[in-house]
C-alpha cells in the first residue's frame, strides 16, 4: 500500500534539495510519527535515488540512518522527488557543536567517534564507500542509555556512496596527463577539507578515505576548527596541494588525551594501504567502551604501523610515537594482508612518480570545478533553517 503523508515545516535546505518534516496521515506499522523527507525537482533527483539504492542494500543499522522509502508528489506544479528517512531530533553535529560553546567534551568526542566507527565498520563490511564523511553529515539523537543527553549518532546523507571499486581512479591515461584536461579525470568527490591525499593524488576514493575524513571530523569535534587551517588569501588549489604534495597532515588538538592524538595518527597515515581500517580502530583505547557510559583507563597510545608487522602489534606496547603522523617508506606487506585488502576492494597506493605531476593534476582539478565552500561537498550543501 502507498503511504500518505503531510509535508510540514522546513528544516534544512541545500543546493539541489530541501528536507522538511513529514507526518504519516495514518499509522503504518514500523514507521515513525514524525520523519525527515529530502525531497528534489525529479529531473535532478540522482543523488537521492541513489541514497535510497545505498541505504536499501545496507541493510538497517543503529549506527546508520533509517529510511523509510520514496516517492514522487506534485506540489506548486513541479514533480518533486522525496526521500523518506529518520528524523533526527538533535540535527548534525554542527549544531550540537554550537550549543555547547563550538566543540565537544572529550568524553562524547570518544563516545561519537565510536558510533561513526561503528558505522563505517557496517558500511565497508558490504563493500560500499561513503564518500562524504563529515560533523554535517553525522545525526544526533536522544540518548537511549541515559549517558547524556546527545550521546547517540548516526551517519547520515549516503547520496556520494557507492560500491567500492566501483570508480576509475585517475592514471596517466585517462587523467588527461599530457597537457589535455579531461574532466572524466578529474572531479570533486566529498568535501575539500575532508578529502584524503589519494582522493588529491589518484582520484581514489574507497574505505581508507572514509577513514581519513573521520580523522577530520574528530579534530573538528575536539577542537571546533576545521582538521585544516584556512590562511588568509588561500584557496582550495592551495589546500589541495597542502593535502597531496607535501608530508603535512591536519593538526591534532594539543586538549585531546594521549589516546585520542594517537587515534587520530592511525587515521592521517598518508599511504592508504597503512592506515587503519574501521575495523582496526574500533579496537582503539580511544573508542573502546569499557562498561555503560564510562571508556577505558587511559593507555599508552600504540605505535602507529611503521611497517607491516606493526598491523599485529600489542595494545600494550609502551612505545610512544613523537611526530603528529607517520609517514612510512614502501614494504611488500605479507600476503596475508594483501588478500584481506583484496576482497574489500583495496587498489595498491601508488605514490607520485614526481612532485610535479602531482601539482599538475591538482591545478586541473582545482580549475575544472568550482567549490563554493571549504566546507561543503556538490552533493550536501546543507544549513539549518531551524
Amino acid at each position: 500500500m502507498e503511504m500518505e503523508w503531510i509535508r510540514g515545516e522546513e528544516i534544512g535546505r541545500g543546493g539541489f534539495a530541501r528536507i522538511s518534516l513529514a507526518v504519516p496521515k495514518e499509522k503504518y506499522l514500523g514507521l515513525p510519527p514524525l520523519m525527515a523527507v529530502k525531497s528534489s525537482h525529479l529531473s535532478k533527483s540522482a543523488i537521492l535515488r541513489n541514497e535510497l539504492q545505498i541505504l536499501r542494500r545496507l541493510g538497517e543499522s543503529p549506527h546508520v540512518i533509517r529510511c523509510f522509502g520514496s516517492d514522487v508528489s506534485v506540489e506548486g506544479g513541479s514533480e518533486l522527488y522525496n526521500l523518506l528517512l529518520e528524523y533526527a531530533p538533535g540535527g548534525s553535529l554542527v549544531s550540537e557543536m554550537k550549543k555547547r560553546g563550538g566543540k565537544l567534551p572529550e568524553t562524547d568526542v570518544r563516545r561519537h567517534a565510536r558510533s561513526v566507527v561503528q558505522a563505517l565498520c557496517h558500511i565497508h563490511r558490504r563493500g560500499f564507500v561513503h564518500g562524504d564523511i563529515k560533523v554535517q553529515n553525522i545525526l544526533v539523537f536522544p540518548s537511549v542509555d541515559g549517558c547524556g543527553a546527545a550521546a547517540e549518532v548516526k551517519v547520515a546523507d549516503f547520496g556520494l556512496a557507492r560500491e567500492a571499486g566501483s570508480l576509475t581512479r585517475s592514471t596517466p591515461e585517462n587523467d588527461g596527463g599530457g597537457g589535455e584536461e579531461s574532466r572524466g579525470g578529474f572531479e570533486w568527490r566529498g568535501t575539500p577539507l575532508y578529502m584524503s591525499p589519494e582522493a588529491v593524488n589518484i582520484n581514489e576514493h574507497e574505505a581508507p578515505s572514509d577513514v581519513w575524513a573521520l580523522g577530520c571530523a574528530v579534530v573538528e569535534m575536539a577542537s571546533g576548527y576545521p582538521a585544516w587551517d584556512q590562511p588568509a588569501g588561500s584557496n582550495v588549489y592551495s589546500l589541495m596541494l597542502r593535502i597531496g604534495a607535501g608530508d603535512e597532515t591536519p593538526t591534532i588538538p594539543h586538549e585531546l588525551s594521549e589516546e585520542g592524538k594517537d587515534f587520530l595518527r592511525k587515521c592521517f597515515v598518508k599511504n592508504p594501504m597503512k592506515r587503519w581500517t574501521a575495523e582496526m580502530l574500533l579496537s582503539h583505547p580511544f573508542v573502546a567502551l569499557e562498561s555503560g557510559c564510562d571508556f577505558s583507563p587511559m593507555l599508552p597510545p600504540a605505535v602507529s604501523p611503521t611497517n607491516h608487522f606493526d598491523f599485529f602489534i600489542d595494545w600494550d606496547s609502551s612505545v610512544q610515537s613523537s611526530t603528529a603522523s607517520v609517514l612510512p617508506s614502501p614494504v611488500t606487506l605479507p600476503w596475508e594482508f594483501q588478500r584481506k585488502q583484496s576482497e574489500f576492494n583495496f587498489r595498491p597506493f601508488e605514490e607520485p612518480d614526481n612532485r610535479a605531476s602531482t601539482i599538475g593534476r591538482i591545478q586541473r582539478l582545482s580549475h575544472n570545478y568550482e567549490i563554493p565552500s571549504w566546507e561543503y561537498s556538490d552533493g550536501s550543501l546543507w544549513f539549518d533553517v531551524r
